[in-house]
């Protein structure tokens, strides 16, 4: 069983040790990774994919448990914990959906009587993430980009119940937000969302923050910045708002814009 996952501190790109040097990520932790274009965030979320131990061009080092990870997690994708969904993640297979979701979860769940629940509430969790519904007969290449994902960060939640789930800038591909990260509060798992989002990083518990190649700072929310989040939740709806009628074909009007005048 994972309890955390410790970040050792390595160097930038100009070879100076980062600012901050440990980071211990607990189970229940959502955290948000962020920090301008060309900051190292990708780079961060690599290094804990790949459970670097010095061997990466950061020098970091990723303990499970306060010690490296085991080589069964190098070796055998199975036993994989982690799972990383990126903005530009696609379908290969044009399976139907309920039959993809089927397949894996007999890979993934030994007792058979204990497999159909969990691809219903897979199903469920997916559509409630995306504006989109999907349907089981709908094919895998089919699916919007938000779609994808959405199925993707079900999938990885509940049928393969990865204790670590790592997301590259998601809000990009049509996600609630805000949604996400209650139904997500509700595993006790270690989400890390890589983003630019403002709503998701005041909605997690810390971010770390990257420059120049280093985690520079870890910011706590605090409660001056969970009033923010309340703020930029609603500007956020209200552009959501607009969107969606911008899409229907409607005119848009100052009524939408009232409350911000």
């Amino acid at each position: 069983m994972i309890n955390t996952i410790t970040i050792l501190g390595g160097h930038g790109k100009n070879g100076t040790a980062e600012p901050v040097q440990r980071i211990d990520l607990r189970m229940g932790d959502v955290i948000s990774v962020v920090g301008p274009t060309g900051s190292g965030k990708t780079t961060l979320i690599n290094d804990i994919e790949l459970f670097a131990n010095a061997n990466t061009q950061t020098g970091r080092r990723i303990l499970i448990n306060g010690a490296p990870a085991p080589a069964e997690y190098h070796d055998d994708p199975a036993r994989n914990p982690i799972a990383l969904i990126t903005q530009h993640t696609t379908f290969l297979s044009d399976l139907p959906v309920g039959e993809f979701l089927h397949t894996h979860a007999r890979i993934r769940i030994s007792d058979a009587t204990q497999r159909q629940v969990p691809v219903g509430r897979t199903l469920d969790f997916a559509n409630q993430l995306t504006g989109e519904p999907i349907a089981l007969d709908s094919h895998m290449t089919e699916l919007s980009g938000g779609q994808t994902r959405a199925l993707l960060i079900a999938d990885a939640t509940i049928i393969c119940n990865t204790p670590i789930v790592l997301l590259d800038e998601v809000e990009n591909a049509g996600i609630h937000r805000t949604r996400a990260l209650e139904l997500l509060r509700q595993y006790r798992k270690i989400f890390i969302f890589v983003t630019h989002d403002p709503r998701i990083a005041l909605l997690s518990d810390y971010r770390i923050v990257m420059q120049g190649g280093t985690i520079t700072q870890v910011l706590h929310t605090d409660m001056a910045e969970q009033k923010v989040a309340g703020i930029v939740s609603k500007l956020d709806d209200t552009l959501s708002l607009l969107r969606d009628k911008i899409r229907r074909g409607e005119r848009l009007t100052m009524a939408e814009l009232e409350t911000f005048a």
